[in-house]
């Protein structure tokens, strides 16, 4: 198909126009000055992935051990309707168990030792969840999972502080620019001063930190938070298996209603609020997608109480999937092309069967059962017929998967962590496992 060739002012605005999405493939044919037209995309199609990939989610939750980590991911799931009553972690002989605690070392030493995959709907938001082991013994699989995720919840708690592991977490977030967002956790015990805390963090994580709650007071006179980010007030109200619904809020902390909710305690809270909105300049969300600023929120996991409140704000500010490095370029979610890598490979997740399940992280174009793609270091076209999506153990067949996905492959010793999948594209994605040997010790 031959067409005239437009003016390349035509040309620019057309592109312009269509925001990048919609191209026109064409070559030059300079002995007649018209274009061979190769391939239209269509534009509906295209900006309805676009979409949908802004829509995505998909981090890791991160901690020391015994800091709420999977207490944390849990409620998460429950705000999330994926499940309707939490599990007992700490129990060794509790019935429920955590939907994330799958295996049987962590059903019974109530500790994560494997990373799970969850995902969810919350607010129109498609959540990939990764909950990670905590324990160091385990923490090659939580260093390979930093490799596949977005962005990162590290989870504090306020009792304990900032811990060793936490802060080899942090140094491994820090290398790869990986946005964080800092969970204070067990405000219902007796633990540091706020103030002292958000010192701490900075001096021991090494990043900036700004805060966007703050409680009212901690231990056994812990009363609630208020919002910094979206200033209202939420009281506390204990409730560890379901999501409470009677939340009392206020809009003013100039509201005489405030003295009357938390008595003598109003006066202290608007002067921490005055002080924090003294020293914290306004909150700027490229800041923390760069990696260079940490926003802080407090609560209480095992109550869920400051769950809501965190979980809205990192659905509105947390980034959707983004580039990707590998050794000849830098892969971005939009593009038409399905490429991705294993990050994971867990062999008898079933314990019915013997299987091996490599998890794979889509990083552009879109992932489709029963289609072949091309496994770069094999070099030779797989096709799965069964790829699945995750929630805890539990899996079910999936028909596609979008950037930020992560799909479950069925593997017969075909792949290896790092392994690359695409429609023919020679690459590989860049890991970092210099930084995986130097944090495991390896």
């Amino acid at each position: 198909m031959r067409i005239f060739a437009p003016s390349p002012a035509a040309l620019s605005s057309f592109y312009e126009l269509s925001g990048g999405f919609f191209r026109l493939l064409f070559t030059v044919i300079p002995e007649t000055g018209t274009f061979r037209q190769l391939r239209i995309r269509n534009v509906h199609h295209t900006m309805s992935i676009k979409e949908e990939i802004e829509k995505r989610r998909t981090f890791a939750i991160i901690s020391h051990p015994d800091a709420g980590k999977t207490t944390l991911t849990e409620k998460f799931l429950l705000f999330g309707g994926a499940i309707q009553t939490a599990g007992a972690v700490k129990s060794n002989k509790a019935k429920n168990h955590a939907a994330s605690d799958f295996m049987e070392i962590e059903k019974q030493r109530g500790i994560s030792v494997a990373t799970s995959v969850m995902g969810f709907e919350y607010r129109g938001y498609k959540v990939n969840l990764l909950d990670t082991p905590g324990h160091k013994d385990f923490a090659e699989d939580t260093y390979r999972t930093l490799t596949a995720v977005d962005s990162v919840i590290l989870v504090v708690d306020c009792v304990k502080g900032v811990e060793e592991q936490t802060q080899r977490l942090m140094e491994v977030c820090r290398m790869r620019s990986t946005p964080v967002m800092i969970f204070v956790n067990n405000l219902e015990r007796p633990g540091t001063d706020p103030f002292d805390l958000l010192d701490e963090l900075e001096e021991k994580l090494k990043i900036k930190v700004h805060p966007l709650s703050w409680p009212i007071n901690i231990g056994t006179d812990f009363k609630g938070v208020y919002n910094l980010y979206r200033r209202h007030l939420d009281l506390f109200s204990a409730n560890k298996t379901n999501i409470e619904t009677n939340v009392v809020k206020i809009s003013s902390l100039d509201s005489p209603e405030l003295n009357k909710l938390i008595g003598r305690d109003a006066d202290e809270l608007r002067e921490n609020v005055d002080l924090l909105d003294g020293v914290y300049e306004k909150f700027q969300m490229e800041l923390y997608r760069s990696g260079e600023v940490a926003p802080v929120f407090f609560g209480s996991a095992l109550n869920n109480f400051g769950i809501r409140e965190l979980l809205d704000t990192f659905v509105e500010i947390a980034p959707p999937p983004g580039p990707k490095i590998t050794g000849n370029r830098t892969v971005y979610a939009s593009e038409e092309g399905f490429s991705g890598f294993v990050f994971k490979i867990h062999a008898n997740l079933d314990a019915r069967h013997r299987d091996r399940i490599a998890f794979l992280r889509v990083c552009s174009g879109r992932f489709q059962r029963n289609k072949f793609y091309h496994h770069v270091r094999l070099g030779k076209s797989l096709r799965f017929n069964n790829p699945y999506a995750f929630m805890g153990n539990e899996k079910s067949v999936t028909e596609d998967a979008l950037p930020g996905d992560v799909v479950g492959l069925y593997d017969t010793n075909n792949f290896k962590i790092g392994d690359t999948l695409s429609e023919g594209e020679i690459m590989m994605f860049k890991e970092s496992p210099a930084s995986r040997r130097r944090f495991s010790g390896r």
